[in-house]
């Protein structure tokens, strides 16, 4: 194989290496705006569901929450343990620093009786920083009817938090910063945003909806796309125009490879006339 021939092969593989990197860009992004979607699909069926029972929703506290029953509206009776309140770290909302507010709420109806839903009760702006000591307003006392959107159970961090803090909705961790639980008692294994309560007491700052913006993930993926088509077009048009160009330039190869067979000429006009003249004088003799 010639140089100018690897050379041109060695174009050709770098748009084919390109072009799979970009393909696998676009999957990545088509897969996230395709997992989007099914977010703001959940979203946009659920968040303004009329409530139903905690009951109706997860059959028993162990049930764990489907991704397609999030933001489902739930109602339930029972009364706050606000000795067991526990502060959120580093989830600003509408993009101000706070924690958010969570206490356990032992059921009375609505669900198992004498289990434990944990709600997010909304929240609280931080001090001068994220160190100053906060005022937690106090849940309302006795029974109260609570109405929240339940959400999914989410992955520990594996980060520490100052006590009575944590970093993540686990459930068992937020529960196990609340101090002391009855280790028997049932846990449901999603909690509640608090959408309303009655009666209402303790101000807090309402958590925002849910963003249905789908983002710019459809587009990224045929960005990605057009750039796959496009290295090869371009880098096999590089590889041909080099392999053009070197033909061009190399006088070997402009010369052919064996030469054709010379074409016997035909006699010309002056060549008639000569052998005319010689045939005469030999017919009669040339002189002496």
């Amino acid at each position: 194989m010639s140089p100018r021939v690897r050379r041109a092969v060695g174009v050709v593989l770098l748009g084919v290496l390109i072009a799979v990197g970009c393909t696998l860009a676009g999957r990545w992004q088509w897969n996230r705006h395709v997992a989007r979607d099914a977010q703001i699909t959940v979203v946009e069926a659920n968040y303004d569901a009329d409530p139903v029972p905690l009951s109706a929703v997860l059959d028993s506290p162990a049930q764990p929450l489907a991704a397609t029953q999030e933001w489902q509206p739930v109602e339930v009776v029972g009364h706050y343990d606000p000795q067991r309140t526990v502060l959120l770290r580093n989830r600003p909302v509408d993009g101000q620093p706070g924690y958010h507010v969570l206490v356990p709420l032992v059921l009375e109806e609505g669900g198992e009786p004498g289990s434990v839903l944990l709600v997010d009760r909304g929240y609280i702006p931080w001090g001068d920083d994220a160190s100053s000591a906060v005022d937690v307003p106090e849940p309302p006392a006795g029974s109260v009817t609570v109405t929240a959107r339940l959400r999914l159970d989410e992955p520990s961090l594996g980060r520490a938090a100052p006590a009575g803090q944590v970093q993540s909705i686990t459930v068992d961790e937020v529960l196990l910063a609340g101090g002391s639980a009855d280790p028997a008692q049932p846990v449901y294994r999603a909690y509640g945003s608090l959408v309303a309560e009655d009666p209402a007491a303790g101000a807090l700052g309402a958590l925002a909806s849910p963003s249905t913006d789908p983002g710019s993930h459809l587009s990224y993926s045929f960005q990605w796309w057009t750039f796959a088509v496009g290295s090869l077009v371009g880098f096999s048009m590089l590889a041909r125009r080099d392999l053009r160009e070197s033909a061009e330039d190399d006088p070997q190869a402009a010369e052919p490879t064996a030469r054709e067979p010379r074409r016997r000429r035909g006699p010309t006009a002056e060549d008639e006339e000569d052998a005319l003249v010689d045939a005469r004088l030999g017919a009669h003799g040339r002189p002496g």
